[in-house]
């Protein structure tokens, strides 16, 4: 059977929970449109966390990857459009690192464009319910760090999801907006299935600029 690897985070930033990893570990063994889910968690660390995703892709040889990742403030689901050739921490890592206009990688592109179908998932997610959109940035923290490893390393279609603080976070936070872990999931699961069965948005989306 063919394999979907989904990735989450581990809490980072003094939160106890991270819902990227939250939501997908929901996921993990699940059958979806033929291909079963492998949920793996990765360390919130510069370098870390593409060594760790790399040993997953050589290991489970997806046909679909990915990631996902806490989006603090963002009040839907945002499917990322584009992953930049830059390191630059705003806080720490869970390791300590800050790095500052830092490549990813020496060799590569400006950045890399999603090969998901990024408007039929958002489009599917807001038909079911979910509120979503297009991002234009994955950040400049982790995330966009391991969005960039992903594309860079050639292989399956993949591409990059952010999610918002759950309400028990938010909680914590006043006046920052949430989403139900339930409604996470099922939006995860939406995005895996329409990836699965939709063509790219455009040629554009499998490329790369400069």
């Amino acid at each position: 059977m063919k394999t979907v690897l989904l990735t989450g985070f581990e809490p980072f930033d003094g939160e106890n929970v991270n819902p990227s990893w939250e939501a997908v570990r929901r996921l993990d063994g699940q059958e979806i449109a033929g291909a079963r889910i492998a949920a793996r968690q990765l360390p919130c660390v510069f370098g870390a966390a593409l060594e760790e995703l790399r040993r997953h892709l050589d290991a489970l040889s997806p046909v679909l990857a990915i990631a996902v990742g806490q989006a603090g403030g963002r009040p839907d689901i945002t499917v990322e459009r584009v992953a930049i050739n830059v390191d630059d921490a705003r806080i720490a890592d869970n390791a300590g690192q800050q790095p500052i206009d830092q490549a990813i990688a020496a060799d590569g592109p400006a950045a890399y464009f999603s090969t998901l179908p990024i408007k039929a998932i958002v489009a599917g997610l807001r038909e079911n319910g979910i509120p979503a959109s297009v991002s234009q940035t994955a950040g400049t923290f982790v995330c966009n760090h391991v969005m960039y490893g992903l594309l860079h390393r050639a292989g399956p279609r993949a591409g990059f999801i952010h999610i918002p603080y759950l309400p028990e976070q938010a909680a914590r936070h006043p006046g920052q907006p949430s989403m139900r872990l339930e409604d996470c999931v099922e939006a995860l699961r939406l995005a895996v299935e329409i990836a699965l069965t939709q063509r790219e948005d455009a040629k554009i989306a499998g490329g790369a600029t400069h």
